[in-house]
């Protein structure tokens, strides 16, 4: 261990001690015990017989260590590592950092510890946390990280762990804001029941205890993903275990939080073990990330693009990726992102928002037109982060298929290793602009649509069943539920309802493109339906989705008090697509003919749902419910 790793390591165990005894003052409300700032009743050291004075004051002086420490951390990169950009630009981001958070701290004392201080006192507390430990982390690798590397399928699961727990922490302390930690005295039912009514009362401590149980899951996957594929690495397989066993450990904790009426020690331990996981999980992620960099393939070593083992495929090594000029680069970065995707994405978002307006009748419209705009920037983010994921996975059968061997990727116009950083940071960057602009229930579902993309459809499904997109298409259903979530700060039945009409639509829309390209998804080992199963009973498949796909749509009138001009638009559109899948069935005999069916299925497809979400909104407008 050098210098700079030492002091890293110090560093971190310090800001895990502060926010303990953050937790410390809140627990025993001596978050106002020194009213001023930076001297506490005017002087340096309190009163000695003022124990809430001397708990904030300790709190203070820890941090100012800190700042110290980070500042150390700054002067040593420049002296030791100015030829590390990776680490020189962290720590000056460090400083910055901690200096923000000093600038929150004081604003937290002037608002009077109020909720919003509060939360965002704490994420930024996460983030440094978070700097920290990648700064240790990578101080212990090489300074330069070269070759092919391994597949970094492992890192993408960690990452999104990472997330959802950051996610989680914020959905935690706004329980904290809200006071609501005890409006259920029952754990782990809530008021008797798992699923109880959604209130404004009640709807923090619901989607805390729903988020956690998510992410409980998330962890685990980790850890099976992590004894399946990483059992060489024991570093990584540890951590994962580590982390795991500190979860479950934590939602016993919360329970007691419950159990003992909020006792000092449980919510002390309950937000102390949240940072240690946090950071666990954060160190996982760059650990992962950084092993995969060096190693280099040897047989038998699972870093293939689809993670199944085996030595890397010339695509994986290409060849040495030649200079480009900016435009080219950024290009090559939009095209990453499909755009065209995004566009149809978008187009089920703003809908949705217009629908659920009726169920907010206090909502100007000015706020509304703001809450569309960061919503659409979020999306497209979002959107642009899975994708760009995607192409990195999907690397090396898109090089086989004449659709997508143009893509960056394939093309080696982009390199691996940044597109996959790309990706990930445009999800942060997603979450961010949710959680702050929107709400944090709209950002975790942005989080989890980007997850349930990547994961479970293009890591899990894509390569292993026919039934690939008719699971992975809950994906591309979740943008009306995030822009009604944006607008209500909950789910509601219509919502669902819009969900599961662009879940059912997926399929048809999707077949009838794979229809037209099924000789591409042969060619790549890609088990779609019409490779699989032939072209008749692709063409059944796509009737039978879409007589329930317009059977949901019609649901959607009663159930969200809608009018005459989406019932008109639903009947209209949804007969024209029912007959052209019947005859898109009739001809499932004759390739030509299906082909030549399937191509105007697909773009009718696109008409279709633009053209029903477009009633819906106008609809909204025109008649109130």
């Amino acid at each position: 261990m050098n210098r700079f790793q030492r002091l890293a390591a110090l560093t971190l165990g310090t800001a895990i001690l502060l926010v303990t005894i953050g937790v410390i003052v809140r627990a025993t409300d001596s978050g106002l015990g020194c009213p001023d700032w930076p001297l506490c009743h005017g002087r340096i050291v309190p009163p000695f017989d003022d124990a809430k004075a001397w708990i904030e004051w300790w709190h203070r002086t820890i941090a100012a260590i800190i700042g110290i420490q980070i500042l150390g951390l700054a002067v040593l990169a420049v002296r030791d590592h100015r030829d590390r950009a990776s680490i020189l630009w962290p720590s000056f981001a460090a400083v910055g950092l901690v200096g923000f958070q000093a600038w929150l701290g004081r604003e937290t004392v002037r608002l009077g510890n109020s909720g919003e201080s509060v939360t965002a006192h704490l994420a930024a507390a996460m983030l440094l946390l978070g700097l920290l430990v990648f700064l240790t982390v990578r101080a212990s690798y090489p300074a330069r990280v070269g070759g092919p590397g391994a597949s970094q399928r492992f890192t993408l699961l960690a990452a999104f762990a990472t997330l959802a727990t950051f996610a989680l922490l914020l959905f935690g302390s706004h329980v904290t804001a809200t006071d609501s930690a005890l409006v259920f005295p029952d754990w782990p039912l809530m008021g008797g029941s798992l699923v109880p009514p959604l209130t404004e009362v009640t709807a923090a401590q619901i989607l805390h205890r729903w988020v956690a149980a998510l992410v409980g899951l998330i962890v685990l996957a980790v850890v099976v993903a992590a004894w399946r594929t990483q059992r060489r690495h024991r570093t990584l397989l540890t951590v994962s275990l580590v982390a795991a066993g500190l979860f479950a450990v934590q939602i016993v904790i919360g329970g007691l939080q419950v159990l003992t009426d909020l006792s000092g020690w449980s919510q002390t331990l309950h937000l102390a073990l949240g940072a240690v996981i946090w950071s666990l999980l954060v160190g996982l992620t760059v650990t992962s990330f950084y092993a995969a960099r060096t190693a280099f393939a040897t047989d038998g070593d699972p870093v293939g693009p689809s993670g199944g083992g085996g030595r890397l495929t010339e695509g994986d090594r290409g060849p040495a990726y030649a200079p480009r000029t900016t435009k080219e680069s950024i290009r090559a970065y939009v095209a990453l992102t499909k755009p065209r995707i995004i566009e149809l994405l978008l187009v089920t978002t703003v809908p949705a928002m217009v629908l659920a307006t009726r169920w907010v009748p206090s909502l100007d419209w000015g706020e509304w037109g703001w809450l569309v705009v960061w919503t659409m920037i979020g999306g497209t983010l979002a959107a642009g982060s899975a994708n760009s994921i995607n192409c990195y996975l999907d690397r090396d059968i898109d090089g086989l298929m004449t659709r997508t061997r143009r893509r960056p990727l394939p093309a080696h116009e982009v390199e691996p290793e940044r597109a996959v950083i790309f990706g990930i940071v445009l999800g942060i960057l997603s979450f961010a602009v949710m959680t702050w602009f929107v709400n944090l229930l709209a950002a975790f579902l942005t989080l989890l649509a980007i997850a349930f993309y990547v994961v479970v459809y293009t890591m899990l499904l894509k390569r292993t069943t026919t039934q690939n997109i008719v699971i992975g298409g809950a994906a591309g259903a979740l943008p009306p539920v995030i822009g009604w979530a944006a607008v209500t700060g909950n789910v509601g039945v219509p919502a669902l309802i819009l969900f599961a009409l662009v879940f059912y639509w997926t399929p048809p829309h999707f077949w009838a493109l794979s229809l037209r390209i099924r000789k591409d998804y042969a060619a790549a080992g890609v088990p779609m339906l019409p490779v699989v199963k032939g072209v008749p009973e692709t063409t059944r498949q796509i009737a039978l989705y879409t007589f329930l796909m317009v059977a949901i749509s019609l649901i959607l009138w009663p159930v969200a008090h809608m009018g005459l001009i989406y019932l008109g638009a639903a009947v209209g559109l949804g007969a024209m697509f029912i007959w052209q899948a019947l005859a898109l069935w009739r001809r499932g005999s004759s390739e030509e003919a299906s082909t030549t069916g399937a191509i105007k299925l697909y773009r009718y497809s696109i008409s279709y749902l633009s053209l029903l979400f477009l009633a819906i909104a106008v609809d909204a407008l025109v008649f109130v419910g």
